[in-house]
């Protein structure tokens, strides 16, 4: 019988295949690093061809361990927002690098836009901001860049992370795939207008986007087409961008319901319902899914760095050897001895938006060890979340309990340190790869296992809860420290 669904996990670092029982279990995974190339500062890009053919070889494997495709009910994908394709319709192959959603190469495009008056209209269009974190002004920068992309002419094809997987799987060795969206990634490129859910030619406009090589934009569930690559079709069923299909991991259904992803970035998203909410504090409106061509929105936080910052240590500092060894140097330490690092090592996100912020690590001594600095970098995240708490607060939307995930939350010193700064009890699943479940549960539904996003909800599982046991005076006084951080850091680039 086939009832096993595989989903693709393409993020920033790493793109994984994994195998569901629809009970939730996680039967496989295969995982591949994906290279970072840094051609300059602010710059970040990812090699698609890579990509794809890491993508095939990790799927390839998760499969021979189900015992062939014929097993497999449906395939679910979710992806990094926001980095953007460009690939040639005839070949199939990529044109030009892919831009990575923490590239910063249009931040003077941004402003100049933004000191033109357009970010009230692309804020009420998008529900997004204008910063380089969204994918229009990647487009427009590399239309104006790079020649072989206007050369390319109806061959050229645009589209998030998902589109390009989607039209490779369903390409075969014929070519001409399907070159499709979904709600969840349109939302994201600042070209969606977020309540009609279709492409905006105004937007479209201001970006120097090519309307005609943009994907048609669909439901999060269905069936999206199939791919014979594998010995025996397997249909696509399900697709949403990895923090949407977090939330849906999380199970965060109902208006108010909060999860926190600390990955590469972290990203909060709180369930608002059917109608777009509207912030008045610099946070994002996002579409959470859409189903049946009826959309569910979020209010959404995003902050640029969280589990990169731990990789920064390791890679370039040389502080820790592995992320396990974070845990134990921040307990081996009474507190941060004063120290506070802000990680604006590709700008701040939410609630700042300040693309040319960078890092600091404030509050040194003679008395500052390793542990202290490791230290300071956890707490940042607990930091960098009551930033956020206080916005969603303003925009009305506070938070009760938070529902957190991602490679960082294995560390119990953090996820407590998170309920302690935040003042509210933190759930963490005992399955932590919610993107992933998010995925399975939306290709479910897709296939058939499912009836709706209630039932699929089973697969989420169990859940542990870390309550805050703080003193108010020691919360305070390290909120006051790291607000001095910021606010020095935020200065220095106004």
């Amino acid at each position: 019988m086939s009832d096993l669904i595989l989903v693709i996990d393409e993020g920033t670092t790493s793109t994984r295949a994994m195998l569901f029982q629809p009970g939730g279990s996680c039967i496989a995974v295969q995982a591949e690093d994906l290279t970072q190339h840094y051609p300059e500062p602010g710059r970040v890009e990812h090699d698609a061809a890579e990509i794809w053919q890491k993508t095939l070889a990790v799927t390839r494997k998760v499969i021979e361990t189900a015992g062939g495709a014929e097993r497999i009910a449906a395939i679910g994908i979710t992806n990094q927002r926001e980095t953007i394709v460009f690939w040639d319709r005839t070949s199939g192959e990529p044109l030009a690098p892919a831009i990575v959603w923490q590239d910063r190469r249009t931040a003077a495009k941004c402003r100049d836009l933004k000191e033109a008056g357009h970010e009230t209209a692309v804020q009420a269009k998008t529900g997004l901001l204008l910063d380089p974190y969204f994918s229009g002004s990647k487009i427009g920068w590399a239309m104006e860049n790079w020649p072989q992309l206007k050369e390319a002419g109806d061959r050229l094809a645009i589209g998030t992370i998902e589109s390009w997987l989607i039209w490779k799987l369903t390409a075969g060795e014929k070519g001409g795939g399907t070159h499709i969206t979904d709600a969840t990634n349109a939302s994201r490129t600042a070209l969606m207008a977020i309540g009609s859910g279709n492409w905006d030619d105004g937007l479209i406009e201001l970006f120097g986007a090519p309307r005609k090589a943009l994907p048609e934009i669909v439901d999060c569930a269905g069936r999206f087409g199939e791919t014979t690559l594998f010995g025996a079709p397997i249909p696509i069923c399900g697709i949403a961008g990895d923090q949407q299909a977090a939330t849906i991991g999380q199970s965060c259904l109902q208006v108010g319901e909060t999860k926190a992803t600390f990955g590469t970035g972290a990203f909060v998203l709180t369930q608002a319902g059917a109608i777009p909410p509207t912030s008045r504090n610099r946070l994002l409106s996002t579409v959470a899914w859409q189903l049946d061509g009826r959309r569910a929105y979020a209010l959404e936080g995003s902050v640029f760095v969280a589990g990169s910052l731990i990789k920064w240590l390791r890679d370039s500092l040389g502080l820790i050897g592995n992320a396990a060894e974070t845990e134990a140097l921040a307990r081996s330490v009474e507190d941060n001895g004063g120290t506070y690092l802000v990680p604006a090592l590709s700008g701040l996100g939410a609630p700042w938006w300040e693309p040319d912020a960078r890092g600091t690590i404030s509050g040194l001594s003679f008395s500052t060890s390793k542990a202290h600095i490791v230290r300071a970098a956890l707490e940042a995240m607990a930091h960098q979340a009551h930033d956020l708490k206080t916005a969603f607060a303003a925009d009305g939307v506070d938070w009760n309990c938070v529902r957190i995930d991602g490679g960082m939350v294995a560390n119990d010193w953090m996820a407590q340190d998170m309920a302690d700064i935040l003042n509210v009890t933190v759930e963490r699943p005992k399955f932590a790869e919610t993107t992933a479940l998010g995925a399975a549960m939306l290709a479910g539904i897709g296939c058939g296992l499912f009836n709706d996003l209630e039932s699929a909800c089973v697969m989420r599982g169990a859940v542990e809860t870390f309550a805050p046991n703080l003193s108010g005076a020691v919360r305070a006084t390290r909120l006051s420290g790291w607000q001095k951080a910021v606010a020095s850091v935020v200065a220095a680039t106004r």
